[in-house]
């Protein structure tokens, strides 16, 4: 066993001094990954910092038309929130292809920010990770990678970003709420996360002492043409290889709005708006998929055991387009076939 502190913050900023006052203190809201990388010795936090009575579970209506969504509000709740539902499907859909319901009932909107990647080397403190340890090394690099990134990773790592929610909300352009030692800021959600570079122990841009208060969301016209496509080892309670967001805004069979992110492929949800930008105006066919599915993939590299990822990302994109834009999202198609 090892030893730590245990606070309960009654307030916000009662919990940005504790977690400001120790480099060694971590937060706790659901606890679905922190627990897991206690038992695995990959964290060893000296304080623990129980969220949980903040005032941050809540679901508001914007004076715009969009929401903002408290950082201790569950992934369920999301999910099965009428307004959410209703105006951005593709969230509720990303976040019912993620976990188990065990999972979504405890795990919550902050935390699945923050959530840590699933890289089997990163879990095994018996080798080298740059991640866990920097300078150790990346015991991926040549061994057994069939689950890790074929974008924008680094020599020093080439882990990817587990999350679900994420890649919808990378495609709805999110805005990411924070409060720390020096007040409230926002941070652009393609902004949040990070590559990695030769810091592949930093996952996101967060500055020391904050914490994640609230997720907005502007208003938008995706909520006919969008779906989420997850491709996984298995149907139930398995992490993406590859996934695909698309949100889409067409007028006369034509992209006036094309967005799309991927999961399972980067140390962050991977969004490339130039490329996007590029198919404004183009009819949305089969062609245009497929241009738009090589563009987004064109600096994608394979390690040995995740080249497959490279065409199976391909087909994802195009398969995931022609949903979106045909206002039959995959969740509909699926249950269709059923």
């Amino acid at each position: 066993m090892r030893p730590f502190s245990y606070t309960r913050a009654q307030t916000v900023h009662e919990a940005v001094q504790a977690l400001a006052s120790d480099p060694q203190a971590v937060l706790l809201a659901g606890g679905t990954n922190l627990i897991d990388l206690m038992k695995y010795e990959v964290e060893r936090p000296g304080a623990i910092i129980d969220i949980n009575r903040l005032p941050l579970n809540f679901i508001n209506d914007l004076p715009d038309g969009g929401i903002r969504i408290g950082a201790l509000v569950t992934n369920s709740s999301v999910a099965d929130d009428e307004r959410v539902r209703t105006r951005y499907p593709l969230l509720a859909s990303a976040i019912l292809a993620g976990a188990s319901p065990q999972l979504r009932n405890a795990a919550t909107t902050g935390g699945n920010l923050l959530q840590r990647t699933r890289c089997y080397y990163f879990y095994d403190a018996a080798t080298p990770c740059n991640k866990r340890q920097p300078g150790s090394g990346c015991a991926a690099i040549g061994g057994v990678n069939r689950i890790h990134a074929i974008l924008g990773a680094s020599d020093s790592c080439i882990t990817v970003h587990p999350s679900d929610m994420c890649v919808a909300l990378a495609a709805l352009g999110a805005t990411i709420e924070v409060e720390g030692p020096a007040g409230r800021r926002d941070i652009a959600f393609s902004d949040f996360h990070r590559l990695p570079g030769d810091r592949p122990e930093l996952d996101n841009t967060l500055q020391s002492g904050e914490l994640v208060v609230a997720i907005r969301l502007e208003p938008n016209h995706f909520a006919v043409h969008h779906t989420y496509l997850k491709l996984r080892d298995r149907l139930s309670y398995a992490f993406a290889l590859v996934s695909v967001a698309v949100a889409v805004e067409l007028s006369n069979d034509r992209f006036v709005d094309v967005r799309v992110a991927l999961g399972g492929v980067a140390h962050k949800p991977w969004r490339d708006r130039l490329v996007e930008a590029e198919f404004a105006g183009v009819v949305a066919d089969e062609e245009a998929f497929q241009k738009l599915a090589e563009r987004l993939l064109s600096g994608a590299k394979g390690h040995g055991g995740n080249d497959f990822k490279i065409p199976l990302a391909a087909k994802a994109i195009v398969r995931a387009l022609k949903h979106a834009t045909s206002g039959r999202p995959q969740d509909q198609a699926a249950k269709s076939v059923q």
